[in-house]
């Protein structure tokens, strides 16, 4: 296995490699971009001229094998650089049209350009067998979809940058030798680029180079479905991109008269669009994934290509609208497919091991070859054929891109069969794309990757946790292994935040119980029990009774939470034997999740202390009113005694008075219905209501328990466990020691007059 570069030298390997993209993305620019297609217009080439043209760039594809050959004795570099100088040599033959046309031999000078732009392809698709293991290489590591997009990204500000200098060359129509100093200097920056590659690092050579040949190649891949269908879906995609992007020039040309200069403009804006790309899937890649990202590219392609089929004929003589709209159609046409195009190889970079991909990069190589060799050679003998049969240069576009229409359609259906590569579902990836939430998210994320010390990836977990988002899980957990505990800390509290856990997320989370005690093990045991991972059940059972009591605590609840039951015993025993006032509070409230009402004894037998804190006691009475289902009615009243302790008769009066209201009115409803059994089934119920003002407040206000256990054992038992609460607060209400505990005497006091509702509720 070859060993990957140091961090240090990986960033100097980039460096180096950085160099060379931006010199070898300027010539491509000046020599075979937009530029030699303009030159061959100004020239008068034809449609299928303009197709051979474009298909020569695809040839290059088919010299891998060649270059295979070459790697097999010369180093990948050498061969790299070489072929980077020669390719830019070839083009003088470019360079020496202008002066042949002078000379009145225009054909002639259509030759050599063609000769000249052959050679170029031919030379570069030989380099080109470095192209894979170099980027390999270099995108080795977690930010391999970004690395790759930064190329991309270069590349497009490159071909902005170029074509508005082209555009301000050619924008008045100048002398036609103006395209050879174009040419000249793409010559030079060609040449630079090459000197440039010869300091990056050799790539690992694959020891089997020799061994495998195009065939077997074939049959490997073919013998995989993953390769196949994304092999196929390819193909497509590659033969509309080649298509389309080569005949937009002769569409803007030859269907609304643009000159050279406005069309030079116009790929400027389509230089935004692949730099636009480039930035989005930068931003998103390494999240979503490659496979939505691709499919989404591919649905922006054909949007534009549905633009052009359907522009209405009336709208061609608006020049502002129709100038608005090739803006709009470049744009589109690179955003979309240039952007599938550079996903498709991270993609494939992805989807191959890096001990096949020398020979899987051929292939990979020739398919799209053939894509762009038929696409763009057919195209242009099918517009020169519509046109010699008097169809118009507008519908023939139409027709063409109508074509192309059904092929991205074609695509499209596939998807499916493309291996996701741990990529998100597309319309996942889609919900994040338009969630402001998961974005940011996102941006955070990428920020605390970029942050220099503690205490700004502190600032940014921080702000983590007001975004929460499972794409950022990765990142969080990298944070967790942090040497500050300050870091580790507020990376588990962003994780708490997280509605969904992966797998991965709770293994980690698992390790933090057992190596973190004492720090962040109490908030992992915390979010496995919120998260339902009833894997950690017996680890959590294990650290109920640990030293760390943070950690001991945060397992009865996470239990309790996952309805342990068979634990339950267990937490009773220990909130009982335990001096560690948090620990019997935690203890309570496993008890209130529980909501056994075998439970409440327990809870009680707290109460019994002499002169037990006043927070644990609350908690305590919570815990039992979680049990009796009435935790949100009560903890209002509960609020209202603690603001001021002097209201309990008030608030006891007040659950009175609701009661006889609530009956009363129940009363009228069922009378109404002209019920004749009711009378007799209301009359017990009226004995208690009159009642219940008397025992309450002699409770409440007197702590005389006597009467109020009388009236509770009147009650009826309208719920399965109503007869064991009964017996538990009859002998609460005359339990000496509960008696004197306010709280508690409000708690009782409202379920007796809940009760005593329910019951009149159930009366039919």
């Amino acid at each position: 296995m070859a060993i990957p570069l140091s961090p240090y030298r990986l960033a100097k390997a980039r460096e180096a490699y950085n160099y060379f993209n931006i010199f070898s993305a300027l010539s491509w620019n000046l020599l075979v971009g937009i530029v030699i297609t303009l030159f061959a217009l100004r020239l008068g080439a034809s449609s299928t001229f303009i197709g051979l043209l474009g298909a020569s760039a695809y040839v290059a594809n088919f010299m891998l094998l060649l270059g295979k050959l070459f790697a097999a004795r010369f180093s990948i570099i050498g061969i790299f650089s070489t072929t980077w100088i020669l390719r830019a040599v070839s083009m003088s033959l470019a360079v020496a049209a202008p002066f042949l046309d002078y000379a009145g031999n225009r054909n002639l000078a259509l030759l050599f350009i063609m000769i000249g732009v052959i050679m170029f392809h031919v030379i570069r698709g030989i380099g080109m067998i470095g192209n894979n293991p170099v980027l390999s290489q270099l995108a080795a590591g977690p930010d391999r979809g970004s690395y790759l997009t930064q190329i991309q990204i270069t590349n497009s500000v490159i071909g902005m940058s170029s074509s508005f200098l082209i555009a301000m060359v050619l924008g008045f129509d100048p002398p036609i030798f103006v395209f050879s100093i174009l040419l000249i200097a793409g010559v030079v920056t060609g040449i630079i680029s090459g000197v440039a590659m010869r300091k990056v690092p050799e790539p690992p050579r694959m020891e089997d180079a020799q061994k495998v040949n195009l065939i077997s190649v074939f049959k490997d891949a073919l013998t995989q479905d993953s390769v196949r269908h994304f092999m196929f879906i390819l193909f497509l995609v590659i033969l509309v991109s080649g298509v389309t992007r080569t005949f937009v020039v002769v569409y803007a040309r030859e269907v609304f008269g643009h000159n050279d200069g406005m069309i030079s403009l116009f790929s400027v804006f389509g230089g935004l669009g692949f730099l636009m790309v480039g930035l989005v899937v930068k931003f998103l890649v390494d999240r979503l994934g490659t496979k939505p990202l691709f499919l989404v590219s591919v649905i922006i392609g054909l949007v534009s290509l549905l633009a052009v089929v359907f522009f209405p004929a009336a709208a061609m003589e608006n020049v502002t609208g129709t100038i608005l709209f090739m803006v709009f159609l470049f744009f589109m046409l690179n955003f979309g497919f240039l952007g599938s195009e550079g996903i498709a190889q991270t993609y494939f970079l992805g989807l191959i091991p890096s001990e096949k991909m020398l020979d899987m990069g051929i292939l990979y190589f020739f398919i799209v070859g053939v894509a762009g060799v038929i696409g763009t050679f057919l195209s242009g003998l099918l517009l020169d054929f519509l046109l010699l049969i008097g169809v118009s240069h507008f519908v023939s576009f139409r027709i063409l891109f109508s074509i192309m229409i059904v092929l991205v359609v074609i695509a499209l259906s596939m998807q499916k069969k493309m291996k996701p590569l741990g990529s998100l579902p597309l319309f996942n990836a889609l919900e994040v794309i338009f969630s402001a939430r998961d974005l940011r998210a996102i941006s955070l994320l990428d920020k605390l990757n970029k942050a220099e010390d503690s205490k700004e990836e502190e600032v940014l977990l921080g702000a983590l946790q007001e975004a929460p988002s499972p794409l950022v899980i990765d990142g969080l957990l990298d944070r967790t292994r942090s040497p500050k505990l300050a870091t580790r800390l507020e990376s588990v509290r962003a994780l708490e935040k997280l509605k969904t856990l992966s797998r991965t997320a709770e293994k980690a989370l698992l390790d933090d119980i057992v190596n973190n005690p004492y720090t962040t093990a109490y908030i992992s045991a915390r979010i496995l029990g919120t998260q339902n991972c009833r894997d950690a059940i017996p680890l959590l059972r294990k650290f109920a009774v640990a030293d760390d009591y943070m950690l001991a605590g945060e397992a009865l609840i996470a239990l309790a939470k996952m309805k342990d039951v068979h634990f339950r015993s267990e937490v009773e025993k220990l909130i009982h034997d335990t001096q560690n006032p948090r620990l019997k509070i935690m203890g309570a409230e496993a008890l209130g999740i529980y909501a056994n009402v075998e439970s409440i004894p327990v809870l009680l037998d707290i109460l019994r202390v002499e002169d037990p804190p006043p927070y644990l006691r609350n908690e305590v009475v919570m815990a039992i009113a979680e049990i009796l289902d009435t935790s949100r009615k009560f903890y209002k009243i509960l609020i209202r005694y603690l603001s001021n302790n002097s209201h309990a008769v008030m608030l006891a009066n007040d659950e009175v008075e609701y009661t006889l209201e609530y009956i009363s009115n129940l009363m009228i409803k069922r009378k109404s219905s002209k019920n004749k059994s009711f009378d007799s089934k209301i009359s017990p119920i009226l004995l208690q209501r009159d009642s219940l003002q008397k025992v309450i407040t002699s409770y409440v206000k007197d702590k005389n328990g006597v009467e109020i256990a009388k009236w509770i054992s009147e009650l009826a038992d309208c719920s399965k466990d109503s007869e064991n609460i009964k017996m538990i607060f009859i002998e609460a209400a005359v339990d000496e020691d509960l008696s004197s505990d306010d709280c508690l005497r409000l708690l009782i006091s409202h379920w007796a007059a809940q009760e005593l509702r329910v019951w009149a509720t159930s009366i039919r």
